[in-house]
């Protein structure tokens, strides 16, 4: 995948307000699944469909924590974006 297919890919995935909203959280503090359903005020599978997006555009990733897991922000291209639209 070349440059500009990735850009695009994460273009894509930050296309959803939602999306952009868990991101914005994401960089600021790790979450879990149960944390950002409170903060949103979203179902728990709404806000697991939007995470596995993200993680499969590579924006995020996944760290078990015994019986969660908390996400994080790992994509830098990410972090500019919503860096330049905050």
């Amino acid at each position: 995948m070349n440059k500009y297919e990735k850009i695009s890919e994460i273009l894509k995935a930050l296309s959803h307000p939602v999306r952009l909203q868990i991101i914005e959280g994401l960089i600021k503090n790790e979450c879990n699944v149960s944390g950002i359903q409170k903060i949103l005020k979203l179902p728990q599978s709404t806000v697991s469909q939007h995470l596995r997006i993200l993680k499969n555009a590579g924006i995020i990733k996944g760290r078990r924590d015994r019986t969660q897991v908390c996400y994080k922000v790992i994509s830098k291209i990410a972090r500019e974006i919503i860096g330049m639209i905050s």
